[in-house]
């Protein structure tokens, strides 16, 4: 329901064994300024049981998926149930400034033809420590871009709403409309790409994606480069090619896949037979090798129209 003419803001985040975790961000939301909200919360298939979130914070739309959907099948399945004129993707590892949401409204509600736009994202209990003002665009070759900004103190320097090329998927604004123009996450993903792959549809439906400095919100994620696993080197490789498979062509993408076979694949096995973590390599193969297996990787899921 909208409030004193204000639209529906439908929060989503993904909850997987983290219950304590994301009822700190419940706390957190309780305290925004904005007035008409609904929180919704997707659990994905965790073994840890939920329900004490909707004991506890009985205004929460709480979905139970039953199963793992991954980030993007998780978002997915609280855009369907969403009532709101605007849909909030928030990472459960977050807590927020309480007047985050106003200036993502405002800067959405100025210019129809901006597509989602993201908050300036800060390291939790960090001395105002930066993640996020903002991106670079898309390596075409590498597959990788950076967060502008990232490490840097927050002095009030990215204070400022622009344009960037991607939004970061912790907490990022789109309109409904917008979702329902150009399908729903592409949830074969999993993990890892789903975002930036949003991002590029949206920008191929011809809206802009924006950054907000005024919007702040506070990540848990840590400053330290995360501990590699062969899960996340097999999602990182698969995805990062399969990015580049749904993003470019021609002679583009030739170029990308040529440069992963003669210059990546060779330096990353080097690598992981001189540190001898055979794990990493055998990973890395299989999400090069998927992407051989797997010719069916354009389709995208509706969302229906209210």
């Amino acid at each position: 329901m909208e409030e004193r003419g204000k639209p529906l803001v439908s929060i989503i985040t993904i909850n997987y064994n983290n219950v304590s975790v994301t009822g700190a961000l419940i706390e957190s939301l309780k305290k925004v300024s904005y007035p008409a909200v609904e929180i919704i919360v997707v659990d994905n298939g965790s073994s840890e049981n939920p329900d004490p979130l909707k004991e506890q914070y009985p205004f929460v739309k709480l979905i139970k998926t039953g199963r793992n959907l991954g980030f993007a099948g998780g978002n997915n399945e609280g855009f369907k149930a969403a009532g709101g004129e605007y849909f909030l993707m928030l990472n459960n590892d977050t807590e927020v400034d309480p007047h985050f949401i106003e200036p993502l409204i405002e800067r959405l509600q100025a210019d129809k033809s901006i597509g989602a736009v993201s908050s300036m994202l800060i390291y939790y209990n960090s001395d105002h420590i930066i993640q996020y003002a903002g991106s670079t665009p898309i390596n075409r070759f590498t597959g990788r871009n950076k967060y502008i900004g990232q490490k840097e103190r927050d002095n009030g320097q990215y204070n400022h709403c622009c344009p960037t090329c991607y939004g970061h998927g912790a907490a990022m604004m789109i309109p409904r409309r917008v979702v329902e123009e150009v399908g729903l996450m592409a949830d074969l993903y999993f993990l890892y790409y789903e975002e930036l792959d949003f991002c590029e549809r949206i920008r191929k439906a011809g809206y802009s994606i924006w950054y907000s400095g005024r919007s702040k919100v506070y990540h848990k994620e840590s400053m330290s480069v995360g501990k590699e696993s062969a899960l996340k080197t097999y999602y990182m490789t698969r995805n990062r090619l399969l990015f580049l498979r749904r993003n470019t062509k021609g002679l583009s993408l030739a170029s990308s896949l040529a440069f992963f076979t003669f210059v990546s694949i060779p330096k990353n096995t080097i690598d992981y037979i001189f540190r001898k973590r055979l794990d990493l390599l055998k990973a890395f193969f299989s999400g090069y090798i998927w992407n051989w297996n797997n010719d069916k990787i354009h389709d995208n899921p509706k969302l229906e129209k209210l």
